[in-house]
């Protein structure tokens, strides 16, 4: 899966959310007792599907309008029977609208581009949130709800937090605004206060293997297994690490350490070598992230007995045997010092921009002292 082809999954553009029923639920009953709060603060981890459900409930609610609490039998019978899902047909005008940006009563707040500094801006600053307070102080364009996405509230600066605390505080009518938030204890408490919170869990195992069946149904299924092993119930994170070629980067590495402490040097440097280019600083940052992972799995699993035993589901053939091996290097308190030297350095190395090779070489050494210990013992 390339990086070009993630568009398919944005959350504007995908139709489909799995796992999170009682979520949407709890949306449909809002909606329908006609009493619907204006706030909404989704939380949840990375990639479980908070801005799936604010732009699946946002294309509900643009298609469906306003529900009257009072609505009933009348003079012309009995009125249409509620709709029992938040969903809207991909082939809807409202579905497609809101996929291409072109709906009136839609505002999305995110992170804008800098054209100075020709990349996405690291927070949402208050320019972006301007266009918000504009856009809700004119009549809604189809005479229904304006809704508004904010994707994500963490990423808000104060000053962008403080100007939509103010319309949280004095919301126009028939507006609601739908805040996704991965870390909600960094928000301004006032605006987690004047938002009712729904929050999203990750996906258990048989949601999980629906979704990824959806998102990535080019990769194998033992492909998409080991994603969501790494993924941890996160669909989202599953599919990005897809794209970033997550999962041959650590087979790479973990096949490179299964060498230790007689390791492939040729094989060690063409990786350095590969992840130390100008273009190798994504891949690099994901081999960090997946490697500190794998160890704390392996830390966790090693403490319990486990590691590579029972329980253990593998990741690619063979990933079971090199955990159980390592975990005779050394005992678990080791392998947690290790872990912690290696996150400062590869933070360290990102602070002061270090050599990405040298730093990669620098963590091969740390291991290799553990196996050449482990042979001498």
């Amino acid at each position: 899966m390339k990086q070009e082809d993630l568009t398919s999954w944005q959350p504007r553009h995908t139709a489909a959310l799995f796992g999170h029923a009682d979520a949407e639920k709890t949306l449909l009953d809002a909606w329908g007792a006609g009493r619907l709060p204006h706030g909404w603060l989704i939380t949840g981890p990375r990639g479980v599907g908070k801005a799936t459900l604010a732009f699946r409930f946002a294309r509900f609610l643009l298609k469906n309008g306003m529900k009257q609490a009072d609505e009933g039998p009348s003079l012309f019978g009995d009125p249409a029977p509620l709709p029992q899902s938040l969903d809207v047909a991909e082939a809807d005008p409202v579905f497609q609208r809101v996929a291409n940006y072109g709906h009136g009563d839609l505002i999305t707040v995110e992170r804008s581009w800098d054209d100075k500094q020709d990349r996405w801006r690291s927070e949402i600053v208050v320019a972006d949130v301007r266009g918000l307070i504009e856009r809700f102080g004119m009549t809604a364009a189809e005479g229904g709800y304006r809704v508004c996405v904010v994707d994500a509230a963490d990423e808000m600066n104060t000053n962008a937090a403080n100007a939509l605390l103010k319309i949280l505080e004095e919301p126009p009518p028939n507006a609601v605004l739908l805040l996704v938030s991965h870390a909600p204890g960094t928000l301004l408490p006032t605006i987690r206060s004047r938002c009712r919170r729904l929050a999203l869990k990750p996906l258990a195992a048989e949601p999980m293997r629906h979704a990824l069946a959806g998102l990535l149904p080019d990769i194998t299924e033992a492909e998409r297994q080991a994603l969501g092993v790494i993924a941890e119930g996160s669909p989202g994170r599953a599919a990005l690490l897809a794209g970033q070629g997550g999962l041959d980067l650590l087979r790479e590495w973990l096949d490179l350490i299964a060498g230790l402490p007689r390791p492939d040097v040729a094989k060690l440097h063409s990786l350095g070598d590969k992840l130390g280019r100008a273009t190798g600083a994504a891949a690099f940052a994901v081999l960090a992230e997946l490697f500190q992972w794998w160890l704390a799995r392996l830390i966790r699993a090693s403490a319990a007995g486990r590691a590579g035993g029972a329980g253990w589901v593998e990741i690619y053939p063979g990933e079971a045997s090199l955990a159980a091996k390592l975990a005779t290097w050394q005992a678990p308190d080791r392998w947690a010092e290790d872990w912690d030297s290696i996150g400062r350095l590869l933070e360290r190395g990102e602070s002061v921009n270090l050599d990405r090779k040298q730093v990669l070489l620098n963590i091969f050494a740390t291991l290799g002292r553990a196996a050449e210990g482990a042979r001498r013992a």
